[in-house]
């Protein structure tokens, strides 16, 4: 059973930084073919994607909305992932999520568009906050 915990939200600045991480179990195997992606849901919206890697050789999907500010990668050693926010506007204020999914093109794809996507596994959530 595959299981995804977030952790490392928080409040920041305007145009600071934060590091979300997803620790993933039941996904071991490196050729596993699953797709790990954020999303997240600000108050009153709608769920949108964020960021997408694959599982298996690491691809990286973005939504225009972060690109250029943000960075997902994969801690084989750590079964791992996360997320590098930088340049922080008070826009990217939302509860993040990570979701594991088998459908890696569909999922990965569907993020770029921003849109939300009905994944197999979700994560509880982690809330970020850019305020001053």
């Amino acid at each position: 059973q595959v299981h995804l915990v977030e952790s490392g939200g928080g409040l920041v600045q305007p145009g600071g930084s934060l590091r979300l991480s997803c620790a993933v179990s039941g996904i071991t195997s490196t050729s596993s073919y699953y797709a790990i992606g954020w999303f997240r849901q600000a108050p009153g919206k709608e769920r949108e994607g964020v960021s997408c890697i694959s599982w298996s050789d690491s691809r990286t999907f973005y939504a225009d909305s972060v690109k250029g500010r943000f960075t997902i990668s994969k801690d084989n050693a750590k079964n791992t992932v996360s997320l590098q926010m930088n340049s922080l506007k008070s826009e990217d204020t939302a509860v993040y999520y990570c979701a594991a999914d088998r459908h890696v093109q569909t999922m990965c794809i569907t993020i770029t568009y921003g849109d939300s996507y009905e994944a197999e596994h979700w994560g509880r959530g982690t809330q970020v906050t850019v305020s001053s």
